[in-house]
Parts: structure tokens; C-alpha cells; sequence
């Protein structure tokens, strides 16, 4: 078992010292914003819109909440600090930003079931999804938030030989490559939890649009024009998401020594700030209800 006295320096704050201050009243900035930002209280305090797909809005800001939660004020307190953080808040953020991750990506897959059912059985819409929002609430919850438990079973046992991270966050493959431990067993695990982590979520979103796309082909223009209005804030709101995974990824995973600290800063801070900064913002322009209520 890990020694829990053991800390982590995070050596990407080092690069921002001569700008600190307005680094951290930047950061302090976002996250007010967010919170302010938050349709939760529209939605929930306008009985208008009290019907599934604002639940499920409701749903993405909590979650937006959640995921800029785990890193904003961590990284506040960090900036204040001597850039240190403890072995077991670093797998506690490891669990939260990776959940957050988890759970976006669940609940937009869901919203885009939800915009299927609306636009290829219209009819048949306010029954099944009233029958089904309950546990499709329930299953994008719970079913992150207790599959990464596994991962995370795994990367508590490691031993750690080194104590440097050069990122403004905790990630778990950061941990994994610090382990002086044989990680052959975590990352099949880490491969297999990708899998199982995003492939039905994918095959949920492509089935529901390829129907969606196949119902606009064959209906009148103004059914199509309708139907595409009400998908645009969730396909922006996937684009934004999906943006943001690839900047992460690709810095993670590929050679980024040629890319300044700036922008290197940018991209992985983009899938934990700008989907709950941008989010409200899609869909309150976006929808013409929300529009309503919030002016």
C-alpha cells in the first residue's frame, strides 16, 4: 500500500510564478462564471420546462459543476501553495475529473436517444421517455461513478518512484508513469475500461442520428429544418466536448515538446472548463423556451 504521507509536485505551476496572481484571478473568474452561468435554478424553479430533455440539461450542468469542481479550486488553493498535493487528494481528483469525463460523455449520449425518440416517434415521446428517464438518470450516474471504482482499485496499489508532475491536474496514466510498480495488469485494464467506457456511448449517439438524419431525408422541409433546429445545441454541445477529449488526448499521447507551455495549458484545461462555460450559453441561445424564461 502506498504511503500516504507521500506528495506530488506539480511542476507545471512553476512556469506560470511571474504571472501568478492574474493566473489566479483568471481561474477565480471561470469558476464564478460557472457557477452564475448554472440553467439548473431556470429549469428547475419553470415548471415549462420541467420535461425530459431539460432534465437531462439539468443533469449536464450539474455535471459541468461537478467536473470544473474537481479542478478549479484544487488548482486555486495549489497556486497559493508550494505547488505540492498530497498521493491521496491527487487519486481523489483522478476520480473526479475521470468521472466527470465518464458521465458527460453518457449524458450527451442519452440527450441524443432523447432527441431520437422526440423526432422519429414523436407521438409515442412524453410516454417512453417518462418511463424511462427515471433509470436512464440513474444508469448515466451510477454506472461511471461506481465502473472507474475498478481502475482506481488498481492504481491505489501502486508505488510511486517519482514525485514530479508536470501538468496543472492529476490524470491516472500520469500516476501509472510515476509507478515504480509492473503496470502490465493496469493497462489492459485502462485499454479494456476505454472500451467499455465510451463504445456504447458511441454506438447510442451514431444510432440515434443516423435515424434522425434518416427521418430529415424523407420529411418535408420544414420538418427538416424543425428537426435540425432542435439537434444543433446538442451536436454543438458533443463538438465542444469532443474537442476538447482530442486536445487532452493528443497531448498525452503524442510528442508536444514543440508546443509552448501556453498552449499546452489551453488544451488540457478545455474538456474541464469550457463545456460548463459554454454549455449554458449553447442552450440558452439555443432553445427558444430557455430564451424565454431566462429573459
Amino acid at each position: 500500500m502506498v504511503n500516504r504521507t507521500l506528495t506530488f509536485t506539480m511542476t507545471a505551476y512553476s512556469a506560470m510564478d511571474s504571472y501568478k496572481h492574474g493566473m489566479l484571478c483568471v481561474f477565480l473568474l471561470l469558476y464564478v462564471t460557472i457557477l452564475v452561468a448554472l440553467l439548473i435554478g431556470v429549469i428547475y424553479s419553470e415548471r415549462s420546462l420541467h420535461a425530459p430533455m431539460y432534465v437531462l440539461l439539468c443533469n449536464l450542468a450539474v455535471n459541468g459543476l461537478y467536473g470544473s469542481s474537481a479542478l478549479l479550486p484544487h488548482m486555486l488553493s495549489t497556486m497559493l501553495s508550494t505547488y505540492e498535493v498530497s498521493v491521496w487528494a491527487c487519486q481523489t481528483q483522478v476520480y473526479a475529473i475521470h468521472t466527470y469525463a465518464i458521465v458527460e460523455f453518457t449524458i450527451l449520449a442519452v440527450m441524443s436517444y432523447d432527441r431520437y425518440v422526440a423526432i422519429c416517434h414523436p407521438l409515442t415521446y412524453s410516454s417512453v421517455m417518462a418511463h424511462r428517464l427515471g433509470g436512464l438518470v440513474a444508469c448515466m450516474w451510477l454506472y461511471p461513478l461506481v465502473a472507474f471504482v475498478v481502475v482506481l482499485a488498481f492504481t491505489i496499489q501502486l508505488s510511486y518512484c517519482g514525485r514530479s508532475i508536470e501538468k496543472l491536474y492529476c490524470l491516472n496514466y500520469l500516476l501509472v508513469r510515476l509507478s515504480c510498480t509492473d503496470t502490465g495488469v493496469l493497462n489492459v485494464v485502462g485499454l479494456v475500461s476505454v472500451v467499455v467506457y465510451t463504445v456504447p456511448q458511441l454506438i447510442m449517439i451514431f444510432y440515434s442520428y443516423a435515424h434522425i438524419l434518416r427521418v430529415c431525408v424523407l420529411s418535408f422541409r420544414n420538418s427538416r429544418f424543425k428537426a435540425l433546429r432542435t439537434c444543433t445545441p446538442h451536436l454543438l454541445s458533443i463538438l465542444n466536448y469532443s474537442f476538447g477529449c482530442f486536445f487532452e488526448i493528443a497531448q498525452g499521447r503524442f510528442d508536444s515538446s514543440h508546443m509552448t507551455y501556453h498552449t499546452k495549458m489551453f488544451m488540457s484545461l478545455y474538456f474541464l472548463i469550457c463545456p460548463p462555460l459554454l454549455n449554458p450559453l449553447i442552450y440558452g441561445l439555443g432553445i427558444q423556451v430557455v430564451r424565454l424564461v431566462m429573459s
